[in-house]
């Protein structure tokens, strides 16, 4: 006969995890350094972009 415990493996049920929980982290920016360093590299990322964007045009 089997063991019952021999099913952990295989749970009948899903896992119920909490909207809350499942939310992911905060960003958390507490000095004002940590600030400028989060946004420059935000707007470094759109600068990006945008500048290969108007390279892929000139190259068109």
């Amino acid at each position: 006969m089997s063991n019952p415990e021999d099913r952990k493996a295989a749970p009948d049920e899903p896992q119920r995890i909490s909207s809350q929980d499942a939310r992911g982290a905060e960003i958390i920016l507490r000095s004002r350094s940590r600030k400028i360093i989060f946004f420059g590299g935000l707007i470094a990322f759109v600068v990006l972009v945008f500048v290969l964007g108007l390279i892929q045009l000139a190259g068109a």
